[in-house]
């Protein structure tokens, strides 16, 4: 068999098995910016050049398009196809289909992604037997880190399968998912049977069961091929809709395909029937598609598709329910099919749904607040009313006021002075409060007032866990970088950096937000995937950069007076990161013999992260300024003349002060990346000057030139237009009109 030509059906011949084959991977795009880049990584596996993306961006408002062309400026496998409008996914995969060059088309949606070997394993697997279609297995990603096979995997074994064969021969292959993605589909063959996508859902229906009912030849892949992410939120299939109607319009389609087969299809009808009813019955007992008031209508529907497809001479299906099932919709009863269920249809009232929510929050909230003595009167401060002109702040912790809640804070007073801002703090950090800013401690009799009774919460962290978030309040979490490291449930991949985190009580702090601020693209990706909870993206740059963006020369003097620096020495800023396989605060590098190589033309201003306390021992205090413990870190930037980190991100914040050298010291990047997973690699694409031991470093700073040629100037202006797009001094002013104000506030330009 396997030194004989492949017959096609289309009155062609194949080339023998076992020669190459070309694939086209057809993805349509479409609000997937924090899962596109893993989606494409996946399938762009390198050194295999008979592979083509194409990538249909079907209008998509984020920041797709732009990833999009950012891979096909590096890839030339990849073409993207931009929609003026957007046409939904049946139809994006239409126009991708009529794109695609391959001998085989794949259709993968944008926000799932390959297994590491699938794309060598399928087309060697095309090779040896070319199929029409060729179906491999999948499993699914749940958003809190499980991962399981697809059920019926049983049936790619069960029992043992020939290289390849009929539909008719194997006809469990339609007990399958019929999904798009989990097959390979020979081009030619899928556009001579003329089958389109439907639009509306369930849009691949009509094309995945009747590729398999025409196929001369099938063929089985028994490995998981295709992570089907069930996503928290944004999967439209999984949410009550109308539009789950489509299902009935999808298989008339169908059943359409198998009367043009006329006698060849007949075999097929029964089999199709019975998975159409297992289709229809599920769609309307998950209880989370269709609407509680429109379930006997669907009822209904689906009595009239089992009168006008039912064959003659159908069997009931085995099991007492399952055949009462067929004959309470040959009935159109129902009233019966709910009493057979033994269930009462969910509610679908979003108000209740919300109370419910407050309720258990409450109780939760009042059950901590009753150890603390303060039970009762937070309970009756639950019960008045919200202040509407009241908003409360906090950063890091309750450290103190600084970093974005402080800007936004500054800008709510000038534009919004109606509104009382009050900030809250711990005991031992009171005396960090600037003068005049309102302040409570936390824990007190004040703070449970403020928290039960505040309009806004703004903060860069979570707030504890002991509060209720009532209906009308509003919480708005700024962050506190930009997330060159992973976060939220990304983490969850790097056991270090994971242990002893609860991301179920992760996602449900992030449950409470309303605003989530970000400060680039990048960061909108990462808080996206991070944390797939619904709130408002607000993508208006950070407003703690607005400072840097308007720093003047005269600014920078005074502060480098207030932080000594010797006149005439220039400063830099050192500012190492967290490393979760560290206990505690080491440097990578001799920071005494760093400071003494200098010599006397610098000055080491140390900036030790806020987990670590160092100890002063560990440098010359005449060459090193400790400034781990100065209230702003911006403060520190304007003064510095330079900036060293590794994998901080204030490298990002940096960027934003014009023409200042940025030197990343790197000697543990590989071990920072598989401890903690980082969203991009930055030694490939960096702010500036790049070293990987102590001697390349010191050699960086000596030298003069390295850290600032010609190179670096591009690398560093490349960094800064992609990571600082939106700081441009107002960003604090768009996050107060938007938050504050309920003005429309649309992305700024791109800064210089």
């Amino acid at each position: 068999m396997a030194d004989t030509p492949a017959h096609t059906g289309d009155g062609q011949t194949a080339p023998r098995p076992g020669a190459p084959v070309s694939l086209s991977v057809v993805v349509p795009v479409h609000l997937v910016q924090g899962y596109l880049r893993q989606c494409l990584d996946s399938i762009l596996v390198p050194d295999v050049p008979n592979l083509e993306v194409v990538a249909v961006d079907d209008a998509s408002p984020d920041h797709c398009g732009q990833i999009l062309d950012e891979y096909a400026a590096r890839d030339p496998r990849v073409r993207v196809r931009h929609l003026e409008r957007n046409v939904g996914l049946g139809e994006a995969r239409n126009i991708g289909l009529d794109m695609a060059t391959g001998d085989y088309v794949w259709f993968v949606d944008s926000d799932d992604y390959l297994t590491p070997d699938a794309v060598p394993a399928v087309l060697e697997r095309l090779a040896e037997t070319r199929p029409d279609v060729l179906l491999f297995d999948h499993a699914r990603e749940y958003w809190h880190g499980k991962v399981k096979r697809g059920t019926g995997n049983d049936l790619f074994r069960d029992p043992p399968a020939p290289e390849v064969f009929t539909c008719a021969e194997r006809p469990s292959v339609l007990k399958m998912m019929m999904t798009a993605w989990n097959r390979a589909i020979r081009r030619q063959y899928l556009v001579d049977l003329g089958l389109r996508f439907g639009a509306g859902y369930y849009e691949d229906v009509n094309v995945t069961y009747p590729v398999l009912l025409a196929a001369e030849r099938i063929s089985l892949l028994d490995q998981v091929c295709y992570i089907y992410r069930q996503r928290r939120r944004g999967a439209v299939t999984r949410t009550a809709s109308a539009k789950h109607f489509d299902v009935f319009d999808q298989y008339d389609r169908v059943f359409a395909f198998i009367d043009a087969m006329g006698a060849d299809g007949e075999r097929f009808r029964a089999p199709m029937f019975d998975r159409a009813m297992w289709h229809m019955q599920l769609i309307l007992e998950r209880g989370d598609r269709v609407h509680e008031e429109d379930a006997p209508r669907y009822f209904e529907r689906m009595a009239q598709t089992y009168a006008r497809y039912r064959p003659a001479g159908h069997e009931l299906p085995d099991g007492e329910q399952a055949a009462k099932k067929y004959q309470l919709i040959e009935k159109n009863d129902y009233r019966g099919y709910q009493r057979l269920l033994t269930r009462k249809p969910p509610s679908r009232k979003p108000a209740k749904a919300a109370t419910s929510m407050f309720r258990k929050r409450k109780r939760a909230a009042v059950n901590v607040a009753k150890r603390t003595g303060l039970r009762q009167y937070y309970k009756a401060q639950l019960r008045m009313p919200i202040d509407e002109n009241l908003a409360v702040f906090a950063a890091y912790w309750h450290r103190g006021y600084s970093c974005n809640p402080a800007a936004i804070y500054e800008k709510l007073r000038e534009l919004a002075p109606d509104i009382h801002g009050v900030w809250v703090v711990k005991r031992e950090n009171v005396k960090s409060v600037p003068k005049g800013v309102d302040y409570v401690v936390r824990g007190s009799k004040d703070f449970w007032r403020v928290m039960a009774r505040g309009k806004y919460f703004v903060n860069n962290v979570n707030w504890v866990d002991d509060i209720v978030k009532r209906p009308g309040q509003v919480h708005v979490m700024t962050h506190h970088g930009t997330p060159l490291k992973s976060m939220g449930l990304d983490q969850m991949k790097y056991p270090a950096s994971a242990k002893g985190m609860d991301f179920k009580l992760m996602i449900s702090r992030a449950d409470r937000w309303d605003f989530v601020v970000s400060s680039n693209p990048l960061s909108t990706e990462a808080w996206e995937r991070g944390f797939p909870c619904k709130y408002e993206m607000l993508e208006v740059g950070y407003p703690r950069n607005d400072r840097l963006a308007r720093a003047t020369d005269a600014e920078k003097a005074e502060l480098r007076k207030k932080l000594g620096i010797p006149e005439g020495k220039k400063a830099v800023l050192y500012t190492p990161t967290h490393r979760e396989y560290q206990r505690s605060f080491r440097p990578t590098f001799d920071i005494r013999r760093f400071a003494r190589e200098l010599g006397d033309e610098y000055v080491l201003l140390m900036r030790a992260h806020y987990f670590y306390k160092p100890g002063a021992g560990q440098w010359d205090p005449e060459r090193v300024i400790d400034v781990s413990g100065h209230r702003s870190v911006e403060e520190l930037c304007i003064a510095s003349d330079a900036l060293l980190t590794d994998y901080s991100s204030i490298m990002f914040d940096y960027a934003v002060l014009p023409d200042r050298p940025i030197v990343l010291f790197v000697p543990d990047w590989e071990t920072y990346q598989l401890t903690r997973g980082t969203n991009f690699d930055v030694t490939a694409f960096p702010p500036g000057a790049v070293a990987h031991d102590e001697e390349e470093l010191i050699k960086t700073f000596r030298s003069g030139a390295p850290w600032q040629d010609e190179a670096v100037t591009r690398a560093r202006a490349a960094f800064r237009a992609r990571f600082c797009p939106w700081d441009d001094g107002h960003a604090a002013e768009r996050a107060v009109r938007r938050i504050f104000l309920g003005e429309q506030v649309p992305n700024p330009p791109e800064a210089p």
